[in-house]
């Protein structure tokens, strides 16, 4: 494999010098289907070589990470939709509580005329099912008190309010149960794809997986970096992703445990104080886009046509990012593979 074609391989597809699938990543695998269906029966024969077999790999996780990415943006969208739906029906409540409360005190003003010598029969209306009826009549209204007339009013306000909030939270939890859905299959996509590549590193003699021998040697200290500004939000993430170098990659990870890739950027900002977007194509836009040239510590580097990759600029032509699986949080050339964009957040 020529030097450039390993330059642009990184991460979920790139290039592979860490080692390949920890113990433990195999183990957290070893329960996921072998295969997916989406491979054709031609991609699923034994590779003719070992060149074969670690270029596969590569572009198996390149779609794992892609289909990575997908698994975030719908986890993110359930998320917000279950919050929306919970403050909907709680809204709901509230308001039902309250046209309760006001049936009731109207229900009494019913009971004093009827004790002082008979109830009005627009009482009777008030305290029907369908007060909107009533409203419609408005010589009615006339023969009524006005504080009668403005609860009145003010309650059937708050039914049809809580109507529509009824409609709106089943339409949302409807649309949650999609994107639940949705999330399910991206995490399939994510383990067949993940399970597969196991598979042919598995077939693959030690010293012939992609970047045998170089763990040790990626993982000894940083590089010297040019120094980082002392002040900023960018410098605070910066610190925050250099903190978090030798973190292992987890896909959909978000938190100091694990990382994938826009997990550890957004991360990183967030111990900043900033709130950037959770996947890698959204972060893209997260800021002002500055050519490479210009680049500053603290800048989102993204990858691939796609933006299916993305890493935090640190100084001295060096990235930090959380590769692929069975890697750890590290460094790398900001070239490793070639860039989609750069963001200042």
């Amino acid at each position: 494999m020529s030097a450039h074609r390993r330059s642009i391989r990184h991460c979920g597809a790139g290039r592979l010098r860490t080692g390949v699938l920890t113990a433990a990543a195999a183990a957290a695998l070893s329960g996921s289907p072998a295969v997916f269906s989406g491979l054709s029966d031609a991609a699923l024969a034994a590779p003719d070589d070992h060149a074969e077999a670690r270029e596969r790999v590569h572009d198996l996780y390149a779609q794992a990470e892609r289909a990575t990415e997908k698994y975030n943006a719908a986890k993110e969208r359930t998320e917000e939709l279950r919050r929306k739906a919970a403050l909907l029906q709680d809204r709901a409540a509230r308001d039902l509580a309250r046209i309760n409360r006001m049936r009731t005190e109207l229900g009494s003003l019913a009971g004093a005329q009827y004790r002082s010598g008979g109830i009005d029969p627009n009482l009777t209306l008030i305290l029907s099912e369908s007060p909107e009826g009533y409203l419609e009549k408005a010589a009615t209204l006339e023969r009524i008190g006005n504080r009668q007339s403005g609860r009145l009013r003010q309650l059937v306000g708050l039914q049809r309010g809580l109507e529509q909030q009824r409609v709106r939270a089943r339409d949302t939890l409807a649309d949650l149960e999609r994107e639940r859905d949705a999330l399910a299959g991206h995490k399939r996509e994510v383990t067949d794809r993940l399970a597969e590549a196991r598979r042919l590193l598995n077939s693959l003699p030690k010293e012939e997986r992609p970047g045998a021998g170089d763990r040790a040697s990626r993982s000894a200290q940083a590089p010297d970096l040019a120094p980082v500004p002392a002040s900023g939000r960018g410098a605070l993430a910066v610190a925050a992703a250099r903190g978090a170098v030798g973190t292992p990659y987890v896909w959909g990870g978000a938190a100091p445990g694990g990382f994938d890739c826009s997990g550890l950027t957004q991360w990183a900002y967030g111990k900043a104080g900033v709130s950037i977007p959770r996947t890698s194509q959204a972060q893209r836009y997260a800021g002002r886009q500055v050519p490479l040239g210009q680049a500053k510590p603290g800048d989102l580097v993204t990858y691939r046509a796609d933006a299916s990759h993305v890493a935090m600029y640190v100084g001295g032509g060096q990235v930090v990012h959380a590769p692929y699986p069975g890697a750890s949080v590290r460094y790398d050339p900001v070239g490793m593979m070639p860039v989609a964009s750069v963001t200042r957040p």
